[in-house]
């Protein structure tokens, strides 16, 4: 097949800048591996969350204490958010399809130790290993749809991709609670061999291989100060709420973190084979949609945090019944994104009009929910909708964005700043809106609770009815004041972004980074 950029010179062994074309025989073939690497996807989205509903489980199995229980769940966030640039230049550099297949292998290796894991210390390595599968797996997923479809399909594609991950993100506790039902713990991991056994056969006979040019050096110190960087920052953000803000071990890890990323950023601007090239940052069209991106992600990772506590603890509902009411945002993304419906949108709303529609609904869904949400389960159902509408809309075009400004050379890099914006984002909107709901919730406490970190401690101190009428008032109340934080700050983030990307649009001579290398096919090679 012909390059298809009406610039591009003719070569026998590069491809278009636009990402090379599927072969003849795979054509065909292109939606097949779409659900492929989306059914991957979801299992790795799916063990962000699944876990937590196993907590009392394996407490009692595996005789974990409150430490334990913390490091199984943060190991597989913690390794994947370290991993996911340098996985996405690996990517790059070694091969997508190479890549892929080999974080398949891994975490389905990693998801069988889990299953038969007899200690924590067993447990919590094995989900260290999936978290390094996982990285893996999120960056080559979303470089191999920039590589197999054309510009003209990609919006659909990634907006199923994104589905998939709103899915997973939204599903997991109900998976969980249905697994645990009627299995042991260990059935949360052993779903995962399957999938990881039918997408590694398929990626092996389907995915077309490509690759950056192999001249470009590795960059292992940019790799090394890109891990202790988010690490840090996002250990930081996962201990705050148990250890407060301002303990020592909170600070210690920020001042880690944010010490790595300023030491990454001035060395990628001085290496000369950058893992992350930060002349990207440059690039207005670049920096609106990693605004935005942020800040979905934060109303996305928020906003699911008060949600479960809402529905659990100011309307009573059980784990796994929570889980079932918070299914049509999922529904809604789903519906929305499998349809088509919003690739056809994007041509006449354009990349800013769909961004700031998404996130104006977005917003307008959590105000909702503020709003009406307390009296019952009716008005949260209206929100959920309306906010399920706003990420169905809002993150496609982001991911896109972010994707476009980035050369197809570098696609792995970009999948890998998309997935560190998503766990950067959904850890700080957890941190931030959590924050909201503690101080608005302590400032509404009677005086015989003043004080209290949470409900229960606040409803243990009370000693009449009155006075525990008060406590869960104010929790409300305190959740209500969060969501109304989120809704605001996602608004603003979406005007923020849409400004950005307009004049980027509008400015025709604006640098959009270094020239992009030509695609290299290892087949070709």
């Amino acid at each position: 097949m012909p390059p298809s950029a009406p610039d591009a010179a003719p070569s026998p062994s590069s491809a278009p800048s636009s990402g090379p074309p599927a072969a003849p025989g795979r054509a065909a073939t292109r939606w097949l591996v779409l659900g492929v690497i989306c059914l991957a996807q979801l299992t790795v989205i799916l063990d962000n969350t699944v876990l937590s509903v196993a907590i009392p489980s394996l407490t009692v199995d595996l005789g974990a204490s409150t430490a334990d229980v913390q490091w199984m769940i943060n190991a597989y966030s913690l390794v994947q958010s370290g991993l996911l640039l340098t996985a996405g230049n690996s990517a790059d550099r070694y091969g997508r399809k190479k890549m892929l297949a080999i974080g398949l292998a891994l975490f389905g290796l990693a998801s069988l130790g889990a299953a038969l894991a007899t200690s924590p210390g067993m447990l919590i390595a094995a989900r260290a290993g999936m978290g390094v599968g996982g990285a893996l797996l999120v960056t080559t997923t979303l470089a191999v749809v920039m590589q197999i479809f054309d510009d003209a399909e990609r919006p659909k594609a990634i907006g199923i991709w994104s589905s998939v991950s709103s899915l997973g993100f939204a599903a997991g506790p109900l998976i969980g609670g249905v697994l645990l039902d009627h299995f042991w713990w260990g059935s949360l991991f052993l779903v995962n061999l399957p999938v990881a056994v039918l997408a590694l056969c398929a990626v092996i006979a389907l995915v077309p291989e490509s690759r950056s040019p192999g001249a470009e050096k590795p960059d292992p110190l940019g790799a090394v100060l890109s891990m202790i960087g988010m690490v840090g920052v996002v250990f930081a953000i996962i201990s705050g709420p148990v250890d407060g803000w301002l303990s020592g071990k909170v600070l210690i890890s920020a001042a880690i973190g944010f010490a790595g990323l300023a030491l990454f950023a001035l060395w990628e601007l001085h290496t000369p084979h950058p893992m992350l090239d930060m002349h990207f940052f440059r690039n207005r069209r670049f920096i609106g949609a990693v605004s935005g991106g942020i800040l979905v992600a934060f109303g996305m990772g928020g906003s699911m945090f008060l949600l479960t506590q809402h529905l659990q603890l100011v309307l009573g509902y059980e784990p796994l019944e929570a889980g079932l009411r918070m299914a049509p945002l999922a529904v809604t993304v789903v519906l929305i994104n499998f349809t088509g419906f919003g690739a056809r949108l994007l041509p006449r709303l354009g990349t800013p009009g769909m961004i700031v529609s998404g996130m104006s609904l977005l917003a307008g869904g959590l105000a909702l929910i503020a709003t009406l949400g307390g009296s019952g389960y009716g008005g949260m159902l209206a929100g959920l909708i309306v906010m399920g509408a706003g990420v169905a809309l809002a993150m496609p075009a982001m991911a896109n964005a972010i994707m476009s400004a980035i050369p197809p050379a570098k696609a792995g890099v970009g999948a890998g700043v998309n997935g560190t914006l998503m766990e950067f984002g959904q850890g700080l909107g957890v941190a931030v809106l959590g924050a909201v709901l503690t101080a608005r919730f302590q400032a509404l406490l009677p005086v015989a609770a003043a004080g209290a970190g949470s409900l229960a401690a606040a409803l243990a101190r009370t000693g009449s009815a009155a006075e525990r009428t008060v406590v869960h008032d104010a929790f409300a109340a305190g959740i209500r004041t969060g969501q109304l934080a989120g809704a605001v700050a996602v608004f603003l983030g979406g005007l923020l972004a849409a400004v950005l990307l307009r004049r980027a649009e509008r400015s025709s001579g604006e640098p959009s980074g270094p020239p992009a290398a030509d695609e290299v096919p290892a087949a070709a090679e």
